[in-house]
């Protein structure tokens, strides 16, 4: 089975004038040759014959060929006119010649920044492979019913080949290339090196795209921001007050804090997407997802044929099969807190009994234990949301992904802090609280530093014992360059980016940790700088040795992660008012009416709210010098479009 030699002959490596490998295809390695030349075709044709008119080429045999080798690679590329064209198509913005960002046009192409001679250093190979990945996403079948040698992958007129092929395996990945060059010197400027300056976000943009820049730029601002609250924290935590109303100034400044950087945080990632283009640029049609599967039907908004799924059934899904799985997960959640709580109990009765040095150290046994089933159970839960949102069959990634981040962020704020609000306001235990806080807060980073930063190193160490095995049999020196085809397979093999959910889930719960409880452990905030600054070095790590490189993701924002850390910034009001309430300070004033002390506290944290959104209100998301800017380049638009509208009347 697989495909005839003559085939893959007809589409080896040429070395065509102009080509360079972007992108890599593999196929499945028992495809039937009929639709291997069927699919190199439509690659290949003219786009006035539908096809996506880019250069295809096979992949030939590694170092030392071996039957468990996959054959059907295939490297694709572009013509620099086509990536041009691609350019204009998805309306890639690129700085003019006044310093302005505007939509790119192959008619003005002259008038860009940068744009010298026929332009070959005007796109980045991050872009070009944008391009690409969007022209090979854009092919649409016409005429045909199914992939040639494949009756039951249906196809419909109008859809996504592409996407077909993915999601019946027939295509098996799709990745972009890395630049080797280009990516040593990331790599030096980037966590190579020890250094006090910013990470380099315009060469993280430039080689991975604006989505992944924009998560490194979080993580930056984020640990700057946490600065201020790790000075104020250190003095608290040094004097070991224990009397926590000396704290109420401290849970005031937390309220604060949490509003306002937020708020400068847009107008922060506003600045750098205005800077890399992708502020005004306008979402491309989204694409049903791979894994979407319904009955044939016809589409009402575009008229075509294509699979069609019951809205009313994707609703019964959610209501009544994944709603109570998340509710039942929840139960079980509160039921390990429960074990947990009796367990502290006992020990504690324990060292009441007996004081020991050794019953000093159990103590801390039951939360650290604790501190381990709720990473377990946050990695287990995440699978089975994972299986739940792809069952519940959404169409579009962005619906899948809303619902998917909705599942994670409940159950893990439940989770992670439900312990912590019983302890705060059940119990009311305030040293148990900071205990409890310090213990969860260092076992999780402990078991995320192991995951991110440890497993990753004997990944790459493995990786780097594989290729010295597999280039043994050549001459190669460990300071030239792999040659094209092994380095494509060693790129194949390495694990696939799933993308920045998980990091933004982790600064998620950290921000959360020292918005809610902080004023009772000061030093939350030192730690979470600590660990923000190992994580900007492992996650750098990573994406450059351990992970297939990433499409670019043009990305304008942190999108729905800005609404879940408003969310947390909400909740921290509500929580730090309630804990100044609490305070004995606060409670002295008023010895004999539980009930005013309630309103008092209610009225208060009403007021802070509404400060809170007050100065939302008075931050502007845009820094004024952009909103010009950007309301100029609109005015130019209309004023050229009334030209236009005028030589037509004319004429």
């Amino acid at each position: 089975k697989g495909v005839s030699q003559s085939v893959l002959d007809q589409s080896s490596v040429s070395g065509e004038p102009g080509f360079e490998p972007l992108v890599v295809l593999e196929l499945a390695s028992d495809i039937k040759e009929e639709a291997v030349v069927w699919l190199l075709s439509r690659i290949r044709d003219p786009q006035q014959n539908g096809g996506a008119e880019l250069l295809v080429e096979h992949l030939g045999p590694g170092v030392r060929p071996q039957e468990k080798e996959n054959p059907n690679l295939f490297l694709v590329g572009a013509s620099w006119q086509r990536l041009l064209s691609g350019a204009e198509d998805l309306g890639l913005f690129k700085e003019y010649s006044d310093g302005s960002m505007r939509g790119f046009t192959c008619s003005n192409k002259h008038n860009f920044k940068d744009f010298t001679g026929d332009g070959d250093s005007f796109l980045s190979m991050a872009e070009c492979q944008h391009i690409i990945k969007h022209e090979l996403d854009t092919l649409r079948a016409r005429e045909e019913t199914h992939v040639p040698g494949y009756p039951q992958a249906k196809l419909y007129p109008g859809k996504s080949i592409i996407r077909r092929l993915q999601s019946k395996r027939i295509l098996i990945q799709m990745f972009p290339l890395h630049h080797k060059e280009e990516l040593k010197r990331l790599s030096f400027s980037w966590y190579q090196k020890v250094r006090l300056s910013l990470q380099p976000l315009d060469s993280i943009r430039h080689y991975y795209g604006e989505g992944q820049a924009l998560y490194f730029g979080f993580l930056e601002y984020f640990t700057f921001a946490l600065v201020p609250m790790a000075l104020i924290g250190v003095p608290y935590y040094l004097f070991d007050w224990e009397d926590y109303d000396k704290y109420v100034i401290f849970a005031v400044f937390n309220l604060v804090w949490c509003t306002v950087i937020l708020e400068l945080w847009k107008r922060r990632s506003a600045s750098l997407a205005y800077q890399w283009g992708t502020l005004s640029r306008k979402q491309a049609f989204e694409e049903p997802r791979p894994g979407f599967h319904g009955v044939l039907g016809f589409n009402p908004v575009t008229g075509r044929e294509e699979p069609l799924y019951s809205n009313a059934k994707r609703q019964l899904r959610i209501y009544l099969v994944s709603l109570p799985f998340v509710l039942l997960c929840l139960y079980l959640s509160l039921y390990v807190m429960m074990v947990y709580f009796l367990l502290e109990g006992w020990v504690l009765s324990i060292h009441d009994e007996n004081p020991t040095f050794w019953t000093g150290v159990l103590l801390f046994i039951p939360s650290v234990a604790y501190a381990v089933v709720i990473e377990a159970m946050n990695l287990i839960y995440r699978y089975a949301a994972e299986f739940l949102t792809e069952w519940e069959n959404h169409r579009l990634e962005s619906s899948y992904q809303n619902h998917l981040v909705l599942k994670v962020l409940v159950y893990n704020f439940f989770n992670c802090f439900a312990s912590l609000f019983y302890i705060a306001f059940v119990m009311q235990d305030m040293v148990l609280l900071r205990q409890s806080l310090a213990t969860l807060l260092i076992t999780s980073q402990i078991l995320n530093q192991f995951m991110e930063a440890f497993l990753p190193y004997w990944l790459q160490r493995r990786r780097n014992k594989k290729m010295v095995r597999k280039v043994q049999g050549r001459r190669v020196l460990e300071d030239k360059a792999l040659p094209l085809a092994e380095q494509v397979r060693l790129e194949a093999d390495m694990s696939t980016y799933l993308g920045t959910f998980d990091d933004y889930l982790e600064l998620f719960l950290l921000f959360g940790y020292v918005s809610l409880f902080s004023c009772v452990y000061p030093l939350a905030a030192v730690l979470v700088v600590l660990n923000n600054i190992t994580e900007v070095y492992s996650d750098a790590f990573k994406m450059c040795h351990v992970f297939k490189r990433p499409f670019a993701d043009p990305a304008a924002n942190i999108g729905v992660w800005q609404l879940a850390f408003e969310a947390m910034s909400v909740i921290a009001v509500v929580t730090n008012c309630a804990l100044i309430g609490m305070s004995p300070q606060v409670r002295a004033y008023f010895p004999h009416s539980e009930t005013q002390l309630i309103l008092w506290t209610v009225a208060v944290e009403h007021g802070l709210l509404a400060l809170k959104f007050i100065l939302t209100f008075l931050i502007p998301d845009v820094p004024k010098h952009i909103q010009i800017k950007l309301a100029r380049i609109e005015f130019e638009s209309l004023e050229a479009l009334k030209k236009k509208v005028c030589l037509f009347v004319l004429g």
